[in-house]
């Protein structure tokens, strides 16, 4: 009988590049530079995502919320919250990531310094103009992204309200949706074979001194998300839905474990649902609404991550961005969030997309690429702490919160 292989898995294989890729840096130094090619090309097929797929996952997302009418409180509060916690994640990403300043005195290339061009501050009343797309087709072109994401709610929101009228198109999107999602795994598939371009040539090029800068990033947005979970979701479990902050962490380690081992909220789904339900004593109208709602539009991880890769690349660059930049990063950040999916990799694309909405160098991306599938855990973890947090907080403020006597506040009783 013949053994069955083992195939490597895509987190595997990019460790291997990574690794290789450090090996033939050290090996052929400069000389290196003529795969160069082969990383540009991964990087051109990353770009080729961006606009479709933020496009299609925002519609198919934001259009499939049509359940609010039968849980018209439920919904609300939810939505409310979700977004209220996405927002304050990219400014806590913001905020923290300048105080941390993961990217400061990292010296990736200096000649592309010279590739960001310092341009005037716009009015606002330029800038609120500039949201607005005239012509959609342009906007995909050009690649203007807070345009396609500002048409893409009205058409998400159009399907909805049509109901039965819309369900062909809602459906057609859907199924554009996923095979746009399939296109994306396709590319990442390819990241052994790019990381390995990419680093190879950024060793060879300039040395392994480029590497601290990962570190730095790594703990960074490690730090930012658990001071998140500490300063936001740990009060409103305790304050808002009386539940012990202990017990919380006890029966939530299961969801943690599985959030670190696949990197999708999709996929751990099955078990947030049972921990929610059985655990924590949130009604399973409360649940089956909020958690699975929640695994496609809650990406709160998501948005520290998007911010702090934002300062990230703007700190090694030597670039001080303004407070309309930070604006800007922080409206497009979280509709980014709020209408992607929890994909694993997604944070690649989404760092791509916001470092060149900003015009700053995107050479850095290929470095995050190489390492996204740890820090992916952290956000992960997070995106789907914000699930069971909320629904929590949503059962309790509609009496719909029946947690064991052990985990609730001695002061609720």
């Amino acid at each position: 009988m013949e053994k069955t292989k083992k195939k490597l898995s895509l987190t595997s294989k990019i460790a291997i590049g990574f690794a290789l890729g450090i090996i033939l840096g050290l090996i052929f130094g400069e000389k290196i530079m003529v795969i160069k090619v082969i990383g540009d090309i991964f990087m051109k097929l990353l770009k080729m995502l961006v606009m479709p797929l933020v496009l299609l996952s925002l519609i198919s997302g934001v259009s499939s919320i049509s359940d609010i009418r039968k849980l018209r409180s439920i919904g609300t509060k939810t939505l409310a919250i979700f977004l209220a916690n996405t927002l304050l994640a990219c400014v806590a990403g913001l905020a923290l990531g300048a105080v941390f300043k993961p990217g400061a005195g990292v010296i990736i290339d200096s000649a592309s310094t010279d590739i960001y061009q310092a341009t005037a501050i716009p009015s606002w009343s330029d800038t609120l103009l500039s949201l607005f797309p005239d012509n959609v087709f342009n906007s995909l072109s050009s690649g203007n992204m807070i345009q396609v994401i500002v048409f893409a709610l009205f058409f998400a929101i159009a399907i909805a309200a049509l109901g039965e009228k819309a369900e062909g198109v809602r459906k057609g999107i859907n199924s554009l949706a996923d095979v746009m999602y399939k296109v994306t795994n396709y590319v990442l598939a390819l990241s052994p074979v790019g990381v390995c371009a990419l680093i190879a040539c950024s060793v060879g090029q300039y040395g392994l001194g480029v590497f601290g800068a990962l570190g730095k990033l790594i703990v960074a947005d490690y730090a930012i998300q658990l001071i998140f979970c500490i300063v936001i979701y740990f009060p409103m479990i305790r304050l808002i839905s009386n539940i012990k902050v202990g017990y919380f962490m006890r029966k939530i380690l299961p969801v943690w474990a599985m959030t670190a081992s696949t990197t999708s909220s999709a996929g751990t789904l099955p078990v947030t649902l049972k921990v929610a339900t059985d655990d924590l004593g949130i009604d399973e109208e409360v649940a089956n609404f909020v958690c699975p709602l929640g695994s496609t539009v809650n990406m709160a991880g998501g948005a520290i991550w998007d911010a702090v890769v934002v300062i990230f690349a703007a700190q090694i660059y030597g670039i001080d961005l303004t407070f309309t930049q930070m604006v800007l990063v922080v409206v497009t950040a979280s509709l980014i969030c709020i209408g992607s999916p929890g994909i694993p990799g997604g944070g690649v694309v989404s760092a791509v997309m916001l470092i060149g909405m900003l015009g700053i160098p995107i050479e850095v991306a290929g470095m995050i690429a190489a390492i996204y599938r740890l820090l992916d855990m952290a956000h992960t973890t997070m995106n789907v702490t914000g699930d069971i947090v909320t629904a929590a907080v949503v059962a309790k403020t509609e009496n719909l919160l029946h947690t064991p006597e052990e985990g609730i506040c001695k002061a609720a009783k």
